[in-house]
């Protein structure tokens, strides 16, 4: 089935977008390479490096890097293919790279890795990459969460480093604190992105869903909300919320930064948490674990792909750029640069943990993840994934707001979720 495109951006947006530095370039020579990551620690220094290295193997080629904020990012990158403009270089979270290949914007990708011979055995989560029997699209990390916790908020109230959901939200309940007498909390003892993307927010919701036992879906597609499960993971995320033990209204980089910079006690937080601690103001306090819940979340995260419709010469540029991220001199710098579980199983890691001190512990939980098939996609709604988040997002907001028995809202979301799936 087609996506349709999201009318309510509008012609408008897009003859902007197209006066812009999204206009397709004149030339060969110049690859467009737009991402979400541009300016994160780590990540984006790692996309600089391959970058870089591209370019110097190929003079006179330039490849304009520009960053859309996560938020609205599907539908940017909608518009820009859908008005004939689509980057080259396509960079993609996993859970939405499916409708544009649905809708035939990505190239096969089968005989480009036939033709470089390169070995993807046990690349990890390359199999999400899989649609209508072709490769869609290039893995870029699977990961596992870890938590963070900043020991002198839980060394204050006599707390140790929680192990269970129940220490955890104890842990989180005394160390939300008002603490200059003006009735406002500015210390948080957890911290959630809750103002964005829907899928954020469902990624935020996973972690309490997973260690209550519940699913979106089963393994054949088939919805499972309604469930006693779903009803405790919903339970636990309205708790969270409503009793305000992590600030609201905010987005992913902004919670990280309350965390780095000392305001948050604990954070569930993927392997790129780490550089983002490394530049905040508590970092002398912060330290990292492995999440009190089982199985920790994580799962597939983001994509390397190549427009289809674009000129053969490009395409070569392109699929070279991504064999050069593909290399196992930059799958090696993955760990050290991106502070990341690098996809290639035969990567060389070795040393990893001088530059990045708890990488046995992102190996741990990444390999945790992995064996509980844990996947922040849900079999059965990858193509609607997007209809399907925004719906649990309001939800789960409207839960929350309106005070509502977790139980119907599971109800409630199991009918309308069944609905998209039958679009």
């Amino acid at each position: 089935m087609k996506m349709s495109v999201r009318k309510h951006l509008g012609a408008a947006m897009l003859a902007a977008l197209c006066t812009t530095s999204f206009i397709a370039p004149s030339f060969a020579e110049t690859l467009k390479f737009v991402s979400w990551q541009k300016d994160e620690k780590g990540y984006g220094d790692w996309w600089g490096e391959v970058i870089k290295a591209f370019e110097a193997k190929h003079p006179g080629v330039t490849v304009e890097w520009t960053k859309v904020e996560r938020n609205a990012y599907a539908d940017t990158m909608t518009t820009l293919f859908a008005g004939g403009q689509p980057p080259q270089i396509v960079h993609l979270a996993s859970f939405e790279f499916q409708a544009f290949a649905e809708n035939g914007w990505l190239e096969n990708l089968d005989p480009w890795i036939e033709k470089s011979g390169i070995d993807m055995t046990g690349w990890a989560g390359q199999e999400t990459c899989r649609w209508n029997d072709e490769t869609a699209c290039i893995m870029m990390l699977y990961f596992g969460f870890v938590m963070g916790y900043n020991q002198e908020i839980l060394d204050a109230e006599g707390l140790t480093v929680p192990t269970n959901w129940e220490e955890f939200l104890d842990v989180a309940r005394k160390t939300t604190k008002d603490l200059n007498g003006d009735g406002i909390i500015d210390q948080f003892g957890t911290g959630h992105e809750t103002r964005g993307g829907g899928g954020q927010y469902l990624t935020e919701m996973l972690n309490y869903i997973l260690d209550a036992g519940g699913s979106w879906t089963d393994a054949e597609g088939n919805v499972t909300i309604d469930t006693p499960e779903m009803v405790e993971g919903l339970t636990r995320w309205k708790t969270v919320i409503s009793e305000n033990l992590s600030p609201r209204d905010m987005t992913a980089g902004d919670v990280r930064k309350l965390f780095a910079d000392g305001k948050i006690a604990l954070k569930l937080e993927g392997p790129w948490l780490y550089p983002i601690m490394e530049q905040g103001a508590a970092f002398e306090k912060l330290k990292l674990t492995k999440p009190p819940f089982t199985p920790p979340n994580g799962g597939s995260s983001n994509v390397l792909a190549m427009a289809s419709e674009i000129p053969d010469e490009q395409k070569e540029l392109v699929w070279d750029f991504i064999a050069t991220a593909m290399s196992p001199e930059f799958q090696s710098r993955y760990a050290t640069v991106a502070n990341s579980t690098p996809p290639s199983a035969t990567a060389d890691i070795s040393g990893a943990e001088e530059a990045v001190p708890h990488f046995d512990l992102l190996v741990e939980t990444q390999k945790a993840a992995a064996a509980a098939k844990v996947d922040r996609i849900p079999a059965g709604l990858e193509i609607n994934f997007n209809e399907f988040a925004k719906m649990v997002m309001e939800e789960a907001q409207r839960m929350i707001i309106e005070d509502l028995d977790p139980a119907a809202v599971a109800a409630t979301m199991q009918e309308k979720a069944e609905a998209i799936q039958s679009y």
